[in-house]
């Protein structure tokens, strides 16, 4: 059994490193609360391991790089006949630095950097329904972002970041194409889920039939209660066309999250899409623990201590940082 103390040292370090990374408390207030015994040095470097792992980005290094040149933390105020703090405190201020700023822009706090240059986009979620100028109608999920391109010939949407469910309105004469990740999917009148999730694109069809394509792939043929997914930059699809339990994988259309056996690592990436921050599994031991239930998808703290009932975790609130340990 783990000793509570270190517990308690654990989440102070954390806490200490998350204050000193946002400006509410000056490095050297964090070293003197490190020196004040083995136990607390042990809890902060854990904390900087940790920190580190949620910064390591390619941005966050290029940040950290020019952050330590700079010397963050000589320009923090120094008390009257102190010699300024260099060298590897000076690098730790970047590094940290960096892993909040890494933390910031992957979070997804302000929905989605497509969103900028999209027709529709929804913030970390929220959900919304638009109405197309054909009479279809799209439910942008969590975090989406797309635009729409009708024209005499097509109808197109661009899919560039998130999830949509599509209710397409029949016209035999114009194709509904949804483009995401260089593949296509292609219908007529029928009802879809697209996911962009990363560098992979999973297709779901709820009713009828659509047909997707990857740029370097042969046309696939989906029916209602299939799915499909392909690679990024539509590379040939990584499956073929399966059985998917779709009440399931569009639970977030009725406002819910349903986990059947889920490894708890997937169940916290599944919830950081729908927040202004990520949910993270501190402990690898506890990444494969089987999470099952029903959630709220508009209650996430009550989803956080379900399972923190049901599994031998514990939950810490951070900003921007869910964790569970």
């Amino acid at each position: 059994m783990s000793d509570p103390n270190h517990s308690v040292l654990d989440e102070e370090a954390l806490d200490w490193l998350v204050r000193v990374s946002f400006g509410t408390a000056r490095p050297a207030e964090f070293a003197a609360w490190r020196a004040r015994s083995p136990a607390h040095e042990t809890a902060a470097r854990a904390a900087e391991t940790l920190w580190r792992e949620i910064g390591q980005t390619e941005t966050a290094a290029a940040f950290a790089c020019r952050e330590a040149v700079r010397g963050p933390v000589a320009r923090l105020p120094q008390r009257t006949g102190r010699r300024p703090v260099m060298g590897r405190r000076a690098a730790l201020g970047g590094a940290i630095a960096a892993s909040a700023a890494a933390l910031v822009a992957g979070s997804g706090a302000f929905g989605p950097l497509a969103g900028l240059t999209a027709d529709h986009a929804t913030r970390p979620g929220e959900r919304r329904a638009v109405a197309l100028p054909d009479g279809s109608t799209v439910l942008l999920n969590t975090a989406t972002a797309l635009s729409v391109d009708f024209g005499d010939g097509e109808r197109r949407i661009a899919l560039k970041a998130g999830e949509a469910f599509f209710e397409v309105a029949k016209d035999p004469d114009r194709p509904f194409l949804v483009v995401a990740r260089g593949g296509e999917t292609r219908a007529v009148g029928t009802a879809f889920t697209v996911r962009a999730d990363g560098d992979a694109v999973q297709v779901t069809v709820s009713e009828g039939i659509v047909e997707v394509t990857a740029a370097s792939g042969e046309p696939m043929r989906l029916l209602a209660g299939q799915g499909v997914s392909y690679g990024g930059d539509g590379r040939d699809p990584a499956t073929r066309p399966h059985a998917v339990n779709e009440a399931v994988a569009t639970a977030w259309r009725r406002g819910k999250l349903i986990f059947n056996q889920r490894p708890l690592v997937e169940v916290a990436a599944e919830m950081s899409r729908y927040r202004s921050g990520r949910v993270m599994v501190a402990n690898p031991d506890l990444e494969r623990l089987p999470v099952t239930g029903v959630f709220e998808l508009d209650d996430q703290d009550g989803t956080l201590r379900a399972i923190e009932q049901a599994l031998p975790v514990k939950v810490l609130h951070l900003p921007l940082l869910t964790l569970l340990r």
